[in-house]
């Protein structure tokens, strides 16, 4: 009997090993320096764009009196201050500079963690006037993660398990995104947002010419309605999507069903959008060159220069 337990009990620890590696390995699996460095620049260059485009009714919060001011949750957790003139003024020209600093791929840690947390305040002071856009989740968590990869080179063709693992974690945040929107729709609006009226009220209120023909036909929209809900209770699925052919495949199907969404009752997800795009393999756009011999330890795998090493690895 003793010799029966020890078995069961090494066979569940092997399982148990054997599981906890398969999970890091996935989370850590390593990417190329090369592929984070070109996609930080795209993450960063988006924030004066974001400020002075696409919400700009954000930096309007200054004039607001400050007696309308709710904060989120975490807002009333952490000392934040008040949103006053002065206070929305200095976090938007600094988080306009940090930025572009942390674009240039110069003290990436230093900048990096400098952008996402103004950036951070910058989404508190967005948010706590009533309204709560959900597409910021992935493009925050890509904002927190993205300096603890540190210097990483255009060129640099090594893989690092640190630019892995903030792509991962990306990853999962996009899929987040859309399956615990399926789970707030049916939390708050119940089964009527799907048995409803739901997308046929966003076209009488915001259709385009490319959406309005939707009403004419029969069910179209009531049928639409469940697809999404089902395609969101399954997204996570998608994170069985290893390989880079598969993922760039996801990644045109999201892009198009968020063109097909703007399209249809113009409403789009830019932040959401740009974290979509670190699932690409973006070191593919310029040649590799040869990097210096890393010293073993270090978490860097060094890629062959050869065209057939560098396709192996993509």
């Amino acid at each position: 009997m003793t010799l029966l337990r020890t078995g069961r009990g090494s066979s569940g620890q092997a399982t148990l090993s054997r599981t906890v590696a398969g999970v890091t390995g996935w989370l850590f699996a390593p990417v190329p320096l090369a592929r984070v460095a070109l996609f930080r620049v795209i993450v960063y260059l988006f924030i004066p764009i974001d400020v002075f485009v696409t919400t700009r009714w954000v930096a309007a919060h200054a004039g607001v009196p400050t007696e309308y001011y709710q904060p989120l949750l975490i807002g009333e957790w952490l000392p934040l201050p008040t949103p006053t003139t002065a206070v929305v003024d200095v976090v938007k020209w600094l988080l306009i500079g940090s930025a572009l600093l942390a674009a240039t791929g110069r003290a990436p840690r230093v900048w990096g963690t400098t952008t996402f947390l103004l950036y951070f305040e910058w989404m508190v002071i967005a948010m706590s006037y009533g309204k709560v856009d959900h597409d910021r989740y992935a493009y925050l968590v890509a904002l927190a993660v993205l300096p603890t990869v540190g210097i990483a080179h255009w060129r640099d063709q090594r893989r690092s398990e640190a630019a892995g693992f903030a792509v991962t974690a990306i990853f999962i945040a996009v899929m987040l995104t859309y399956f615990l929107a399926a789970w707030a729709k049916i939390r708050f609006g119940g089964w009527d947002w799907v048995n409803g009226s739901t997308l046929t009220r966003a076209v009488l209120r915001r259709g385009t010419d490319l959406s309005m023909w939707t009403l004419e036909v029969p069910g179209l929209l009531h049928i639409s309605q469940y697809l999404m809900i089902g395609f969101e209770l399954l997204s996570p699925l998608m994170l069985l999507a290893r390989r880079d052919r598969t993922r760039i495949a996801l990644v045109i199907f999201l892009l198009g069903f968020h063109l097909m969404v703007f399209a249809g009752v113009r409403i789009i997800f830019l932040p959401h959008c740009v974290a979509i795009l670190c699932l690409l393999p973006w070191e593919r756009l310029r040649r590799m060159r040869p990097t210096p011999e890393v010293t073993p330890g270090d978490g860097l795998e060094v890629i062959p220069r050869s065209d057939d090493a560098v396709r192996a690895v993509s």
